[in-house]
């Protein structure tokens, strides 16, 4: 009998545990991860296909950013919500209070946040324990990962481990590598810097392991084995994350700084929601990690409006700040015109592609007519 994928992935994964780590393996093992990673891609195709995975969290993502606030159960989600937003999610003293995502708007220097609260993850969120698939889809649609940890349950490693299990990767950007199927020649890996964690040899076994026969793979960067194995799947999203502490109100002085030397990494901010310890300190450190930029709009033939800046994401282009105006100011557009830092002189004319800088003035030209 045939072995089922979650059999043929529990084989290979008790393979790696058993082989000896060392310069030897090393190819060997990459190779057992790329067979796990196409296993895991078929077993997620089948499961979408199948309408498997339950009933999801519907949320419709509002204003310039949406922030997501994972976290165990009961380390006050839903209190930091309340203070942060306008929203009123139930708080009680036992896990799992929240059942369903619960949004709020955080509004801060002229941004427009979703704040989100969610079920507490557990452990094996990943493998779907404790509706964890359905939450993590709903992080995945975020901007911005929050995690809310208690003071005196500070193991934020297991959240990550489960976002990491789900494809999200944090704090950091795609691999520079490109993969192109070809007709003929096998798999060629071309890299352009020093590899000194995989070989090219390694990299080609690892391509093929996943499926391609012929294929030219561009590697611009020193990648490891786990990053090419991002860039092989194509299904990673990447996110900005950061760490919130509550509760402090609850510890001394000695543990807050024992927790502040072992979240060092993550430069948490320390509050309390019960008491609105350093609320305002939180509100401003997201507001920094979305890294915003305000723009200013001047219409056609008037002044440029100063007082109300437009709030966009930094290394949005003029098509981007075309969608927040208006749903079909894209479709529509002609040319923008823009003065200040991302011109390059005065009253630029510009194209959907151009990337806007902060206090850039801008006037989007839409054809007559349309909507």
């Amino acid at each position: 009998m045939a072995l089922t994928i979650d059999e043929q992935i529990k084989a290979i994964e008790d393979e790696i545990l058993k082989t000896q780590k060392n310069k030897k393996t090393e190819g060997h093992i990459g190779l057992l991860k790329a067979k796990i990673a196409r296993l895991k891609m078929e077993q997620e195709k089948r499961r979408a296909a199948s309408g498997g995975g339950g009933q999801g969290y519907s949320v419709k993502k509002s204003g310039n950013a949406t922030v997501a606030l994972v976290g165990f159960p009961s380390v006050g989600k839903s209190t930091l919500l309340n203070k942060l937003t306008d929203a009123k999610s139930d708080v009680a003293a036992y896990a799992f209070t929240t059942l369903d995502v619960i949004p709020g708007i955080l509004y801060h220097k002229y941004a427009k946040i979703q704040i989100l609260d969610m079920p507490g993850l557990i452990r094996d969120a990943s493998k779907g324990k404790g509706r964890g698939r359905e939450v993590l889809a709903v992080v995945r649609t975020s901007d911005l990962v929050m995690f809310v940890i208690d003071v005196y349950e500070t193991n934020i490693d297991v959240l990550a481990a489960e976002l990491y299990n789900t494809g999200i990767r944090l704090n950091t950007r795609p691999p520079n590598v490109v993969i192109t199927k070809t007709d003929k020649g096998g798999i060629e890996v071309k890299p352009t810097v020093t590899l000194t964690k995989i070989t090219s040899e390694m990299a080609a076994d690892m391509v093929g392991a996943y499926g391609y026969v012929n294929a030219e793979v561009i590697i611009r960067e020193d990648v490891d084995e786990e990053q090419l194995i991002d860039a092989l799947t194509g299904n990673r999203v990447y996110l900005k994350a950061m760490a919130v502490v509550n509760k402090i109100d609850l510890a001394d002085e000695k543990l807050v700084a024992n927790v502040k030397k072992k979240l060092a990494g993550w430069n948490p901010v320390f509050v309390s929601a019960n008491k609105m310890m350093h609320i305002d300190d939180l509100k401003e450190a997201i507001y920094r990690k979305l890294d915003f930029i305000h723009v200013f709009l001047k219409p056609q033939g008037q002044d440029a409006d100063m007082d109300e800046p437009m709030v966009i994401m930094n290394g949005s282009t003029v098509g981007d700040l075309a969608d927040r105006i208006h749903r079909a100011f894209r479709k529509n557009f002609r040319y923008a015109i823009v003065w200040g830092k991302s011109a390059k002189f005065p009253g630029q004319t510009v194209g959907v592609d151009h990337v806007l800088m902060d206090g850039d003035i801008v006037t989007v030209v839409v054809k007559r007519g349309g909507e």
